[in-house]
């Protein structure tokens, strides 16, 4: 059977229970224990497909095309952990899997409640994703106070009773302010973040306390004392400078120990030396290299979450470090590229849906293009690149998708049923993991090292290949990955140029530090060489 440990929060939100989830999978990991790791969201929403980016931060695709949240990308960037539906729960999709339970007549009848109903459907979704681990580690979304939050903390609290404080426990992520104005540390919002968990039945085992600055031991004692905690159980979750480093910061607090003592379990050896060495060399880098991101989200970075965290990896795994410069597309439609882009050693055009600043992406990647920057384009990034190459070097006017322009003379692009001639995909998106063979000596081949390698999608528009594709490769673009059944268009590049990919998938979901993205790897690899021959 599965030990469980439940992480809540308190006192305000984005306190960081997804990083501290995805750190304590890693230390437990680095111990030798199998760990998987959950989250569940309070919302309402089925899953978070269809929220706004600036709302919600980036939509996290898994193997098995579930859109779930951005933390399971830190749970899998920290853990060796490969994500599935079942690792995101929304309230939204308990309560639709409760009422079909119910228009079935499952129930037999009777009344249908929040307990026992909900709180099982809870308890049954937690036990199913702890089946074959060692550790399931549970985040609950929302802060503790939270209406919507209460099916999902009863929820844990009967699985404590059900299967023994031996084999469950609690953590309570809180906030230890800092007051400038007479310059101390608060415990009072701590204080009654416990007061208002342990009102609906919950006595955390530990806390995480995120502040500013160390804890000194006397708060420590005070903490404990009224939050009924041990003193050793009160951890400073102290702010760091990259988030990789919460791990190490939390085996020094040691955290990895207390939760192995009270789960019962083995005091293995702890194996972390790969991970420092990561993030020794992100922390002193032999040289930068600056690369351009045009998007229409940038005012929230979360919306690019994995795209920038895999460009890190990629940077690293050239022993650099990468200055992300972020750039809205529609400043490059008033503008210009050359000033927003001045400086930039690589572009990147990322992912995204409508039509605002489309014109901008399309003239970043005639920038790169002419000006022979590298040039990675992902997702509608790769489509966009392609549109300015059918225009400006096929000729074909007014060159378009059928996503912006429904009477364009050229759709170059068109909606996935258009592509299949039937429903097979609903209609809709390409979600999830799809195979892809590699054109041999291609950009992409020589990064994979590989001729078959398969990548996530998300995206309801594909490359109009019978019309098109011929045309292209005429005027000069190669088509280096496609699917194994020739369907689909995979990855585009542009031989002659220093460094030119775009790729229909996203494969910044899977890059990992400690095994960075090949693509990502290589574009900035490129880029650094593009920044050398500047200065020589």
């Amino acid at each position: 059977m599965a030990k469980y440990i439940f992480i809540t929060g308190g006192v305000v939100s984005s306190l960081g229970k997804g990083i501290a989830a995805a750190s304590i999978g890693r230390l437990l990991e680095a111990r030798g224990f199998k760990v998987t790791i959950q989250k569940l969201d309070p919302y309402i929403n089925v899953d978070p497909g269809t929220m706004s980016p600036f709302q919600h931060g980036e939509v996290f695709v898994t193997d098995d095309g579930a859109e779930t949240d951005l933390d399971l990308g830190h749970y899998e960037r920290f853990t060796s952990q490969v994500s599935s539906r079942g690792n995101n729960y929304t309230a939204g999709r308990i309560y639709l899997q409760v009422i079909e339970r119910e228009r079935r007549g499952d129930y037999l009848g009777g009344t249908v409640q929040v307990v026992p109903h909900i709180t099982n459907e809870i308890k049954e979704a937690i036990r199913a994703q702890g089946k074959e681990v060692d550790v399931s580690i549970v985040e609950i979304g929302g802060t503790v106070g939270d209406i919507e939050s209460l099916p999902f903390l009863e929820a844990i609290r009967q699985l404590q009773l059900e299967v023994g404080k031996a084999n469950a426990v609690f953590i309570h992520l809180t906030l230890i302010p800092f007051i400038r104005a007479s310059h101390e540390l608060k415990t009072k919002p701590t204080q009654h973040s416990v007061k208002e968990l342990r009102s609906i039945g919950i006595q955390p085992d530990i806390l995480l306390c995120r502040t500013e600055y160390p804890i000194p031991r006397d708060m420590k004692a005070k903490i404990a004392l009224f939050c009924n905690v041990s003193e050793e159980a009160v951890i400073t979750a102290k702010d760091v400078e990259h988030i990789y480093e919460v791990p190490l910061y939390f085996a020094q607090e040691g955290l990895d120990y207390i939760l192995l003592k009270y789960l019962g379990l083995p005091l293995h050896e702890r194996h972390l030396e790969k991970w420092e060495e990561f993030l020794n060399t992100l922390k002193h880098p032999e040289d930068t290299v600056t690369i351009g991101i045009v998007g229409k989200y940038t005012q929230y970075e979360d919306s690019y979450k994995s795209l920038g965290e895999a460009l890190v990896h990629g940077a690293v795994a050239n022993r650099l470090g990468v200055r992300l410069k972020w750039i809205e597309a529609e400043d490059i439609e008033r503008e210009g590229p050359a000033g927003p882009l001045e400086g930039v050693h690589g572009i990147l055009v990322p992912g995204g849906f409508g039509e605002r600043g489309v014109e901008g992406k399309i003239k970043a990647a005639a920038f790169a293009r002419t000006q022979k920057i590298p040039y990675f384009g992902i997702c509608l990034g790769m489509q966009l690149a392609s549109i300015e190459f059918a225009r400006s070097v096929a000729k074909l006017d007014g060159a378009n998708s059928t996503e912006f322009d429904a009477k364009t003379p050229h759709p170059i692009f068109f909606k996935l049923r258009d592509l299949l001639g039937d429903d097979t995909y609903g209609g809709n998106m390409r979600l999830g993991k799809c195979a892809c063979d590699l054109q041999p000596g291609s950009l992409a081949n020589k990064a994979y090292g590989d001729l078959r390698i398969d990548e996530r999608h998300r995206h309801r528009y594909e490359y109009n290949k019978a019309a098109y594709m011929e045309p292209l490769q005429k005027a000069g673009m190669a088509f280096t990955g496609m699917s194994p059944d020739g369907k689909f268009v995979e990855i585009v590049e542009l031989p002659g140029h220093p460094w030119f990919l775009g790729c229909q998938f996203h494969p910044e979901f899977k890059s990992r530090p400690l095994n960075p993205h090949p693509l990502f790897r290589d574009f900035i690899k490129a880029s650094y060489q593009d920044k050398l021959k500047r200065e020589a």
